[in-house]
Protein backbone atom coordinates (compact mmCIF):
# COMPACT_ATOMS: atom_id res chain seq x y z
CA UNK A 1 0.00 0.00 0.00
CA UNK A 2 2.74 2.21 1.04
CA UNK A 3 4.26 2.14 -2.46
CA UNK A 4 1.07 2.50 -4.28
CA UNK A 5 0.53 5.90 -2.47
CA UNK A 6 4.75 6.71 -3.21
CA UNK A 7 3.85 6.35 -7.06
CA UNK A 8 0.34 8.10 -6.98
CA UNK A 9 2.33 10.83 -5.41
CA UNK A 10 5.43 11.07 -7.53
CA UNK A 11 3.38 10.85 -10.86
CA UNK A 12 1.15 13.71 -9.39
CA UNK A 13 4.56 15.66 -8.66
CA UNK A 14 5.17 15.43 -12.33
CA UNK A 15 1.96 15.89 -13.48
CA UNK A 16 0.43 18.42 -11.62
CA UNK A 17 3.48 19.51 -8.81
CA UNK A 18 1.33 22.77 -7.88
CA UNK A 19 -1.26 20.27 -5.61
CA UNK A 20 1.93 19.13 -3.58
CA UNK A 21 3.36 22.91 -3.51
CA UNK A 22 0.12 24.13 -2.58
CA UNK A 23 -0.14 21.87 0.19
CA UNK A 24 3.68 22.81 1.61
CA UNK A 25 3.25 26.51 1.20
CA UNK A 26 -0.38 25.72 3.66
CA UNK A 27 1.11 23.22 6.45
CA UNK A 28 4.47 22.75 5.02
CA UNK A 29 7.71 23.79 7.32
CA UNK A 30 10.22 26.47 5.01
CA UNK A 31 12.82 23.23 4.84
CA UNK A 32 9.82 21.36 3.18
CA UNK A 33 9.44 24.29 1.07
CA UNK A 34 13.00 24.34 -0.12
CA UNK A 35 13.35 20.56 -0.58
CA UNK A 36 10.58 20.77 -2.95
CA UNK A 37 11.46 23.89 -4.91
CA UNK A 38 15.10 22.58 -5.28
CA UNK A 39 13.89 19.27 -6.44
CA UNK A 40 11.39 20.12 -8.90
CA UNK A 41 12.39 19.38 -12.45
CA UNK A 42 13.90 22.18 -14.48
CA UNK A 43 11.10 24.40 -15.97
CA UNK A 44 8.83 22.68 -13.94
CA UNK A 45 8.82 25.77 -11.14
CA UNK A 46 7.54 28.50 -13.37
CA UNK A 47 4.16 26.16 -13.96
CA UNK A 48 3.40 25.31 -10.87
CA UNK A 49 3.47 29.04 -9.00
CA UNK A 50 1.55 29.91 -12.10
CA UNK A 51 -0.99 27.48 -11.25
CA UNK A 52 -1.48 28.88 -7.29
CA UNK A 53 -3.90 31.18 -6.70
CA UNK A 54 -2.92 34.76 -5.58
CA UNK A 55 -3.35 34.53 -1.90
CA UNK A 56 -0.82 30.69 -2.14
CA UNK A 57 1.42 33.16 -4.42
CA UNK A 58 1.13 35.23 -1.40
CA UNK A 59 2.01 33.09 1.08
CA UNK A 60 4.79 31.31 -0.96
CA UNK A 61 6.63 34.26 -1.45
CA UNK A 62 6.57 35.24 1.96
CA UNK A 63 7.56 32.37 3.42
CA UNK A 64 10.59 32.20 1.59
CA UNK A 65 14.16 33.79 2.56
CA UNK A 66 14.71 36.80 0.05
CA UNK A 67 17.70 35.05 -1.64
CA UNK A 68 15.43 31.88 -2.18
CA UNK A 69 12.56 34.23 -3.59
CA UNK A 70 15.47 36.16 -6.00
CA UNK A 71 15.92 32.61 -7.29
CA UNK A 72 12.53 31.51 -7.86
CA UNK A 73 12.07 35.38 -9.52
CA UNK A 74 15.20 35.19 -11.28
CA UNK A 75 13.80 31.23 -12.97
CA UNK A 76 10.85 32.46 -13.91
CA UNK A 77 9.64 35.08 -17.37
CA UNK A 78 9.69 38.74 -16.68
CA UNK A 79 6.35 39.31 -16.94
CA UNK A 80 5.58 36.09 -14.45
CA UNK A 81 8.31 38.16 -12.00
CA UNK A 82 6.47 41.21 -12.28
CA UNK A 83 2.98 39.25 -11.35
CA UNK A 84 4.49 37.77 -8.01
CA UNK A 85 6.32 40.60 -6.76
CA UNK A 86 3.05 42.70 -7.84
CA UNK A 87 1.09 40.68 -5.26
CA UNK A 88 3.59 41.70 -2.05
CA UNK A 89 4.39 44.58 0.28
CA UNK A 90 6.93 46.60 -0.73
CA UNK A 91 9.21 46.27 1.63
CA UNK A 92 9.25 42.30 0.95
CA UNK A 93 9.51 43.13 -2.95
CA UNK A 94 12.44 45.35 -1.83
CA UNK A 95 14.29 43.02 -0.21
CA UNK A 96 14.03 40.19 -2.87
CA UNK A 97 15.14 43.43 -4.99
CA UNK A 98 18.18 43.48 -3.29
CA UNK A 99 19.30 39.63 -3.94
CA UNK A 100 18.72 40.62 -7.72
CA UNK A 101 21.72 40.92 -10.33
CA UNK A 102 21.85 45.06 -11.16
CA UNK A 103 20.17 44.28 -14.86
CA UNK A 104 17.48 41.82 -14.02
CA UNK A 105 16.43 44.56 -11.14
CA UNK A 106 16.61 47.32 -13.66
CA UNK A 107 14.64 44.67 -15.84
CA UNK A 108 11.76 44.19 -13.61
CA UNK A 109 11.69 47.91 -12.20
CA UNK A 110 11.09 49.04 -16.21
CA UNK A 111 8.22 46.56 -16.18
CA UNK A 112 6.44 47.71 -12.97
CA UNK A 113 3.71 50.42 -12.02
CA UNK A 114 5.48 53.93 -11.40
CA UNK A 115 3.43 54.11 -7.76
CA UNK A 116 4.39 50.87 -7.17
CA UNK A 117 7.99 51.06 -8.02
CA UNK A 118 8.53 54.52 -5.99
CA UNK A 119 7.54 52.72 -2.68
CA UNK A 120 9.57 49.79 -3.57
CA UNK A 121 12.77 52.02 -4.15
CA UNK A 122 11.76 53.86 -1.12
CA UNK A 123 11.98 50.58 1.17
CA UNK A 124 15.60 49.85 -0.48
CA UNK A 125 19.11 50.96 0.38
CA UNK A 126 19.40 54.31 -1.37
CA UNK A 127 22.27 53.74 -3.20
CA UNK A 128 20.80 50.57 -4.86
CA UNK A 129 17.55 52.54 -5.51
CA UNK A 130 19.55 55.17 -7.25
CA UNK A 131 21.83 52.63 -9.16
CA UNK A 132 18.17 51.13 -10.31
CA UNK A 133 16.67 54.48 -11.35
CA UNK A 134 20.06 54.93 -13.55
CA UNK A 135 19.92 52.18 -15.14
CA UNK A 136 15.81 52.03 -15.84
CA UNK A 137 16.88 55.55 -17.91
CA UNK A 138 18.41 53.23 -20.39
CA UNK A 139 16.51 51.40 -23.50
CA UNK A 140 16.23 48.06 -22.91
CA UNK A 141 18.34 46.87 -26.28
CA UNK A 142 21.36 49.29 -25.76
CA UNK A 143 25.03 48.55 -23.55
CA UNK A 144 22.74 50.52 -20.94
CA UNK A 145 19.75 48.55 -20.44
CA UNK A 146 21.94 45.34 -20.52
CA UNK A 147 25.05 46.05 -18.41
CA UNK A 148 25.78 44.76 -15.19
CA UNK A 149 27.23 46.96 -11.78
CA UNK A 150 28.43 43.97 -10.28
CA UNK A 151 32.37 44.08 -10.82
CA UNK A 152 35.40 44.39 -9.50
CA UNK A 153 37.49 47.74 -10.17
CA UNK A 154 40.10 48.99 -7.96
CA UNK A 155 42.27 52.27 -7.95
CA UNK A 156 45.40 52.46 -10.41
CA UNK A 157 47.61 52.96 -7.22
CA UNK A 158 46.88 49.85 -5.64
CA UNK A 159 49.30 46.71 -5.87
CA UNK A 160 49.12 43.44 -6.30
CA UNK A 161 49.27 42.12 -2.95
CA UNK A 162 46.07 44.80 -2.09
CA UNK A 163 43.95 43.24 -4.75
CA UNK A 164 44.47 39.86 -3.39
CA UNK A 165 44.28 40.65 -0.16
CA UNK A 166 40.59 42.41 -0.92
CA UNK A 167 39.82 38.94 -2.55
CA UNK A 168 40.45 37.15 0.37
CA UNK A 169 38.83 39.17 2.92
CA UNK A 170 36.02 39.96 0.92
CA UNK A 171 35.20 36.18 -1.05
CA UNK A 172 31.73 36.32 0.64
CA UNK A 173 30.87 38.91 -1.13
CA UNK A 174 31.77 38.82 -4.37
CA UNK A 175 30.78 35.13 -3.92
CA UNK A 176 27.83 36.06 -6.72
CA UNK A 177 29.66 38.00 -9.15
CA UNK A 178 31.00 36.44 -12.29
CA UNK A 179 34.96 37.30 -12.02
CA UNK A 180 36.80 36.71 -14.75
CA UNK A 181 38.37 39.98 -14.98
CA UNK A 182 39.07 42.77 -12.52
CA UNK A 183 38.90 46.86 -13.79
CA UNK A 184 41.57 48.92 -13.09
CA UNK A 185 40.44 52.62 -12.58
CA UNK A 186 41.63 56.32 -12.33
CA UNK A 187 40.16 58.50 -9.15
CA UNK A 188 37.91 57.97 -6.70
CA UNK A 189 38.08 54.83 -4.11
CA UNK A 190 36.00 51.63 -5.06
CA UNK A 191 36.43 49.65 -2.18
CA UNK A 192 35.50 50.17 1.49
CA UNK A 193 33.79 47.68 3.88
CA UNK A 194 30.23 49.04 2.71
CA UNK A 195 27.50 46.27 1.66
CA UNK A 196 27.82 46.62 -2.13
CA UNK A 197 29.89 49.34 -2.30
CA UNK A 198 31.25 48.61 -5.76
CA UNK A 199 27.69 48.12 -7.92
CA UNK A 200 27.23 51.64 -8.55
CA UNK A 201 27.89 53.54 -11.79
CA UNK A 202 29.84 56.51 -10.85
CA UNK A 203 31.58 54.97 -8.17
CA UNK A 204 34.18 52.98 -10.38
CA UNK A 205 36.55 56.26 -12.01
CA UNK A 206 37.72 56.29 -15.51
CA UNK A 207 39.25 53.06 -16.78
CA UNK A 208 42.38 52.72 -17.34
CA UNK A 209 42.78 49.15 -18.21
CA UNK A 210 41.55 45.55 -17.69
CA UNK A 211 43.25 43.06 -15.39
CA UNK A 212 43.28 39.41 -15.97
CA UNK A 213 43.13 37.83 -12.69
CA UNK A 214 45.91 34.78 -14.23
CA UNK A 215 47.57 37.91 -14.50
CA UNK A 216 47.29 39.01 -11.26
CA UNK A 217 48.01 35.48 -9.38
CA UNK A 218 51.60 35.39 -11.53
CA UNK A 219 52.28 38.38 -10.68
CA UNK A 220 54.96 40.07 -8.29
CA UNK A 221 53.03 41.11 -5.02
CA UNK A 222 54.55 44.47 -4.59
CA UNK A 223 54.18 45.47 -8.56
CA UNK A 224 51.55 48.01 -9.24
CA UNK A 225 48.29 47.18 -11.03
CA UNK A 226 48.81 49.32 -13.28
CA UNK A 227 51.32 47.80 -14.82
CA UNK A 228 49.66 44.24 -14.95
CA UNK A 229 46.61 45.60 -16.35
CA UNK A 230 46.23 45.36 -20.44
CA UNK A 231 45.99 49.25 -21.10
CA UNK A 232 44.89 49.02 -25.02
CA UNK A 233 41.01 48.37 -23.86
CA UNK A 234 38.27 47.51 -26.51
CA UNK A 235 35.15 49.39 -24.30
CA UNK A 236 31.61 50.53 -25.85
CA UNK A 237 29.56 53.28 -24.83
CA UNK A 238 25.92 53.31 -23.03
CA UNK A 239 23.97 53.98 -26.53
CA UNK A 240 25.70 50.71 -28.59
CA UNK A 241 22.37 48.78 -30.08
CA UNK A 242 21.86 45.76 -28.99
CA UNK A 243 23.01 44.06 -32.91
CA UNK A 244 26.39 46.37 -32.53
CA UNK A 245 26.93 44.67 -29.46
CA UNK A 246 26.37 41.27 -31.10
CA UNK A 247 28.61 42.25 -33.79
CA UNK A 248 30.82 43.14 -31.47
CA UNK A 249 31.23 39.92 -29.72
CA UNK A 250 30.90 37.82 -33.13
CA UNK A 251 34.39 39.40 -33.54
CA UNK A 252 35.94 39.31 -30.13
CA UNK A 253 35.40 36.18 -28.03
CA UNK A 254 35.18 38.05 -24.66
CA UNK A 255 33.09 36.97 -21.54
CA UNK A 256 32.24 40.33 -21.54
CA UNK A 257 33.25 43.99 -22.36
CA UNK A 258 33.10 47.36 -20.44
CA UNK A 259 30.35 50.06 -20.82
CA UNK A 260 32.02 53.64 -20.13
CA UNK A 261 30.46 57.20 -20.84
CA UNK A 262 32.32 60.12 -22.59
CA UNK A 263 34.67 61.15 -20.41
CA UNK A 264 35.70 56.94 -20.33
CA UNK A 265 34.64 56.58 -16.63
CA UNK A 266 33.23 53.23 -16.21
CA UNK A 267 29.84 52.76 -15.84
CA UNK A 268 28.86 48.48 -16.10
CA UNK A 269 29.97 45.42 -18.15
CA UNK A 270 28.06 44.08 -20.62
CA UNK A 271 28.32 39.92 -20.61
CA UNK A 272 28.68 38.05 -23.41
CA UNK A 273 25.19 35.35 -22.67
CA UNK A 274 23.29 38.51 -21.39
CA UNK A 275 23.45 40.05 -24.98
CA UNK A 276 23.05 36.21 -26.81
CA UNK A 277 19.75 35.88 -24.15
CA UNK A 278 18.74 39.71 -25.36
CA UNK A 279 18.45 38.72 -28.87
CA UNK A 280 16.70 35.00 -28.35
CA UNK A 281 13.95 37.26 -26.26
CA UNK A 282 13.73 39.89 -29.07
CA UNK A 283 13.60 36.78 -31.68
CA UNK A 284 10.46 35.05 -29.39
CA UNK A 285 8.76 39.07 -29.37
CA UNK A 286 9.14 39.32 -33.27
CA UNK A 287 7.57 36.11 -32.96
CA UNK A 288 4.82 37.02 -31.12
CA UNK A 289 3.90 39.86 -33.05
CA UNK A 290 3.89 37.84 -36.32
CA UNK A 291 1.00 36.14 -35.20
CA UNK A 292 -0.84 38.34 -33.22
CA UNK A 293 0.15 39.41 -29.97
CA UNK A 294 1.33 42.30 -29.71
CA UNK A 295 1.14 43.89 -26.16
CA UNK A 296 4.06 42.15 -25.25
CA UNK A 297 4.33 38.79 -23.17
CA UNK A 298 1.05 37.00 -22.22
CA UNK A 299 0.50 34.77 -19.54
CA UNK A 300 -2.68 32.93 -19.23
CA UNK A 301 -2.79 33.69 -15.63
CA UNK A 302 -3.68 37.29 -16.14
CA UNK A 303 -6.94 38.77 -16.04
CA UNK A 304 -9.37 37.69 -18.24
CA UNK A 305 -10.48 41.45 -19.07
CA UNK A 306 -6.70 42.25 -20.02
CA UNK A 307 -5.79 38.99 -22.25
CA UNK A 308 -8.99 39.48 -24.40
CA UNK A 309 -8.21 43.39 -24.71
CA UNK A 310 -4.35 42.51 -26.13
CA UNK A 311 -5.75 40.17 -28.53
CA UNK A 312 -8.82 42.33 -29.58
CA UNK A 313 -6.13 45.41 -30.41
CA UNK A 314 -4.49 43.00 -32.93
CA UNK A 315 -7.72 41.23 -34.31
CA UNK A 316 -10.17 43.94 -34.51
CA UNK A 317 -7.96 46.00 -37.41
CA UNK A 318 -8.17 42.48 -39.10
CA UNK A 319 -11.88 42.37 -39.54
CA UNK A 320 -11.38 45.76 -41.27
CA UNK A 321 -8.43 44.05 -43.52
CA UNK A 322 -10.21 41.44 -44.35
CA UNK A 323 -13.49 43.02 -45.37
CA UNK A 324 -11.22 45.50 -47.95
CA UNK A 325 -9.89 41.99 -49.13
CA UNK A 326 -13.19 40.34 -49.45
CA UNK A 327 -14.74 43.29 -51.40
CA UNK A 328 -12.42 41.58 -54.32
CA UNK A 329 -14.91 38.64 -54.12
CA UNK A 330 -18.40 40.52 -53.92
CA UNK A 331 -16.88 42.41 -57.58
CA UNK A 332 -16.62 39.29 -59.43
CA UNK A 333 -19.78 37.58 -57.31
CA UNK A 334 -21.36 36.30 -60.85
CA UNK A 335 -18.26 34.41 -61.52
CA UNK A 336 -17.92 32.79 -58.37
CA UNK A 337 -21.56 31.70 -58.90
CA UNK A 338 -21.35 30.24 -62.40
CA UNK A 339 -17.69 28.39 -61.22
CA UNK A 340 -18.77 27.10 -57.93
CA UNK A 341 -14.88 25.15 -58.09
CA UNK A 342 -13.28 28.85 -57.73
CA UNK A 343 -14.97 29.52 -54.42
CA UNK A 344 -13.36 26.40 -52.96
CA UNK A 345 -9.78 27.01 -54.70
CA UNK A 346 -9.76 30.36 -53.37
CA UNK A 347 -8.43 30.22 -50.07
CA UNK A 348 -5.88 27.53 -51.57
CA UNK A 349 -3.83 30.57 -53.76
CA UNK A 350 -4.65 33.31 -50.88
CA UNK A 351 -3.14 31.07 -48.34
CA UNK A 352 -0.15 29.96 -50.29
CA UNK A 353 0.66 33.77 -51.11
CA UNK A 354 0.51 34.65 -47.48
CA UNK A 355 2.91 31.69 -47.05
CA UNK A 356 5.12 32.78 -49.03
CA UNK A 357 5.31 36.76 -48.06
CA UNK A 358 5.68 35.14 -44.36
CA UNK A 359 9.09 33.48 -45.46
CA UNK A 360 10.17 36.50 -47.11
CA UNK A 361 9.18 38.39 -44.00
CA UNK A 362 10.82 36.91 -41.82
CA UNK A 363 13.98 36.91 -43.60
CA UNK A 364 13.86 40.57 -44.04
CA UNK A 365 12.95 41.18 -40.71
CA UNK A 366 16.12 39.00 -39.04
CA UNK A 367 18.78 40.40 -41.49
CA UNK A 368 17.23 43.70 -39.82
CA UNK A 369 17.81 42.82 -36.94
CA UNK A 370 21.44 41.30 -37.30
CA UNK A 371 22.14 44.54 -39.30
CA UNK A 372 22.78 42.65 -42.54
CA UNK A 373 20.29 44.79 -44.38
CA UNK A 374 19.48 48.38 -44.11
CA UNK A 375 15.73 50.05 -45.21
CA UNK A 376 17.06 51.95 -48.05
CA UNK A 377 18.64 48.77 -50.03
CA UNK A 378 15.23 48.34 -51.70
CA UNK A 379 15.95 47.41 -55.35
CA UNK A 380 18.24 44.89 -53.99
CA UNK A 381 15.65 42.86 -51.99
CA UNK A 382 13.50 42.93 -55.35
CA UNK A 383 16.48 41.49 -57.34
CA UNK A 384 16.86 38.73 -55.13
CA UNK A 385 13.68 38.22 -53.58
CA UNK A 386 11.62 38.65 -56.87
CA UNK A 387 13.65 35.50 -58.35
CA UNK A 388 13.51 33.25 -55.81
CA UNK A 389 9.59 34.46 -55.81
CA UNK A 390 9.19 33.57 -59.59
CA UNK A 391 10.92 30.40 -59.26
CA UNK A 392 8.43 29.14 -56.79
CA UNK A 393 5.78 29.94 -58.07
CA UNK A 394 6.26 28.73 -61.86
CA UNK A 395 6.69 25.65 -59.24
CA UNK A 396 3.44 25.74 -56.99
CA UNK A 397 1.26 26.88 -60.07
CA UNK A 398 2.48 23.81 -62.35
CA UNK A 399 1.15 21.66 -59.04
CA UNK A 400 -1.99 23.52 -58.74
CA UNK A 401 -2.55 23.84 -62.54
CA UNK A 402 -2.16 20.35 -62.71
CA UNK A 403 -4.33 19.95 -59.87
CA UNK A 404 -7.34 21.75 -60.96
CA UNK A 405 -7.21 19.95 -64.36
CA UNK A 406 -7.32 16.60 -62.97
CA UNK A 407 -10.10 17.83 -60.54
CA UNK A 408 -12.75 19.35 -62.93
CA UNK A 409 -11.22 17.58 -66.11
CA UNK A 410 -11.00 21.64 -67.78
CA UNK A 411 -7.91 22.89 -68.44
CA UNK A 412 -8.77 26.65 -68.48
CA UNK A 413 -9.47 25.94 -64.23
CA UNK A 414 -6.14 24.50 -64.80
CA UNK A 415 -4.68 27.56 -66.57
CA UNK A 416 -6.14 30.29 -64.55
CA UNK A 417 -5.52 28.88 -60.93
CA UNK A 418 -1.69 28.20 -61.76
CA UNK A 419 -1.08 31.38 -63.38
CA UNK A 420 -3.36 33.13 -60.43
CA UNK A 421 -0.46 30.72 -57.72
CA UNK A 422 2.86 31.75 -59.98
CA UNK A 423 1.62 35.63 -60.19
CA UNK A 424 0.42 35.68 -56.61
CA UNK A 425 3.51 33.47 -55.16
CA UNK A 426 5.46 35.98 -57.00
CA UNK A 427 4.11 39.10 -55.74
CA UNK A 428 3.72 38.24 -51.93
CA UNK A 429 7.80 36.81 -52.06
CA UNK A 430 8.45 40.26 -53.32
CA UNK A 431 6.23 42.60 -51.32
CA UNK A 432 7.23 39.97 -47.99
CA UNK A 433 10.83 40.63 -48.47
CA UNK A 434 10.02 45.10 -48.89
CA UNK A 435 7.49 45.51 -46.50
CA UNK A 436 9.73 45.20 -43.09
CA UNK A 437 12.16 47.79 -45.06
CA UNK A 438 9.35 50.57 -45.80
CA UNK A 439 8.03 50.12 -42.57
CA UNK A 440 11.43 50.28 -40.99
CA UNK A 441 11.76 53.54 -42.91
CA UNK A 442 8.45 55.09 -41.58
CA UNK A 443 9.65 54.35 -37.77
CA UNK A 444 7.14 51.44 -37.30
CA UNK A 445 7.93 48.26 -35.84
CA UNK A 446 8.02 45.43 -39.14
CA UNK A 447 7.21 42.72 -36.93
CA UNK A 448 4.35 44.39 -35.23
CA UNK A 449 2.58 45.42 -38.82
CA UNK A 450 3.83 43.61 -41.48
CA UNK A 451 2.13 40.53 -41.06
CA UNK A 452 -1.92 41.80 -41.06
CA UNK A 453 -0.69 43.95 -44.06
CA UNK A 454 1.08 40.95 -45.86
CA UNK A 455 -2.01 38.46 -45.15
CA UNK A 456 -4.59 41.16 -47.01
CA UNK A 457 -2.43 42.01 -49.71
CA UNK A 458 -2.05 38.63 -50.54
CA UNK A 459 -6.01 38.01 -49.96
CA UNK A 460 -6.60 40.97 -52.38
CA UNK A 461 -4.35 39.75 -55.02
CA UNK A 462 -4.22 36.39 -54.94
CA UNK A 463 -8.68 36.49 -55.26
CA UNK A 464 -8.03 39.47 -58.25
CA UNK A 465 -5.93 37.27 -60.07
CA UNK A 466 -8.23 33.97 -59.58
CA UNK A 467 -11.47 35.71 -60.45
CA UNK A 468 -10.18 38.29 -63.12
CA UNK A 469 -8.44 35.49 -65.34
CA UNK A 470 -11.39 33.09 -64.50
CA UNK A 471 -13.74 36.15 -65.83
CA UNK A 472 -11.95 36.41 -69.06
CA UNK A 473 -12.10 32.66 -69.90
CA UNK A 474 -15.33 32.62 -68.27
CA UNK A 475 -17.24 30.52 -71.76
CA UNK A 476 -14.50 27.67 -71.85
CA UNK A 477 -15.07 27.43 -68.11
CA UNK A 478 -18.79 27.09 -67.60
CA UNK A 479 -19.36 25.42 -70.93
CA UNK A 480 -18.13 21.93 -72.41
CA UNK A 481 -14.50 20.74 -71.83
CA UNK A 482 -12.48 20.93 -75.08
Amino acid sequence: MDSRENAIQESDRSTRPWHELREIVNRGSAEQLKQFLDELPAGETARAVSRLDDSDQIKLMIRLRPEMAAELVDGVSEAQAVELLELLPASDVAAILEELESDEQADIASEMDESDLEAILAAMDPQMAANIRRLTEYLPETAGGLMITELLSYRDDLTVQDVLDDLRHSAERYSDYDVQYAYVVQGSAVKDDSSKASRHPGDFGRLVGVLRLRDLLLSSPDKRIADVAIRETLVVGTQATLDELAAFFDRHHFFGVPVVDAENRLLGVVRRYDVEEALAERADDDNLKLLGIIAGEELRTMPLGSRAGRRLAWLVPNVLLNVVAISVIAYYEATVEQVVALAILLPLISDMGGNAGVQSLAVSIRELNLGLLRPHELIWVTLKESSVGLLNGVVLGLLVAVGGWIWQQNVYLGLVVGTAMLLNTLIATTIGGLMPLVLKRMNIDPALASGPILTTITDMTGFFFVLSLATLVLPQLVGPSP
